[in-house]
């Protein structure tokens, strides 16, 4: 029998992506208050694929959001659904027209948080699943079959490995 450990917290991921640069600044902000310093911010990420793009337009631009204050993990389920509250109060004539993604950064891996009940997820709590999106390997992120299009790039990957940059000297 092993010895039950607690692990350590992890670097709090949020990317939030809009037609509206203006609405994704309000949502930094908000999110800000709620969940302290943002200690990286990205530039601007265009999505590669239009999976929302008849829900939330084309053009959508995306921004990476790192906190500063480490979280437990046990903690990503009640974010992801305050981030969705968030979502609907934004809503214009009953359509959303942002997206905010939680998720949580570790040394090996970087985790997504969503609704949706796949294979390769688990279910947390009160209808959240989470899923590793990416994992660290050979000096970087990589990918798995089930890894979203957006987050396989280069360029977003780039991201990541740079987040967990700021999250490695933090826990030093």
């Amino acid at each position: 029998m092993g010895n039950v450990n607690l692990p350590d917290k992890v670097k709090l991921v949020i990317t939030v992506f809009s037609q509206d640069k203006k609405r994704i600044e309000k949502v930094k902000s908000i999110l800000s208050k709620r969940f302290g310093l943002i200690d990286y911010e990205s530039y601007d990420l265009k999505l590669i694929t239009n999976y929302y793009e008849d829900e939330l337009g084309p053009n959508l631009v995306r921004q990476f959001y790192a906190f500063k204050k480490l979280i437990n993990r046990d903690k990503i389920a009640g974010i992801k659904l305050y981030t969705n509250k968030l979502e609907d109060k934004f809503r214009v004539n009953n359509k959303r027209i942002i997206n905010i993604d939680p998720g949580y950064l570790s040394l090996g891996k970087f985790i997504l948080t969503t609704t949706k009940n796949q294979q390769q997820r688990l279910h947390l709590k009160n209808g959240i699943f989470a899923e590793c999106a990416l994992r660290y390997k050979n000096g970087g992120f990589a990918t798995w079959d089930w890894t979203y299009p957006d987050y396989a790039t280069e360029e977003y990957r780039k991201v990541l490995n740079e987040i967990r940059e700021v999250y490695f000297k933090q826990i030093r």
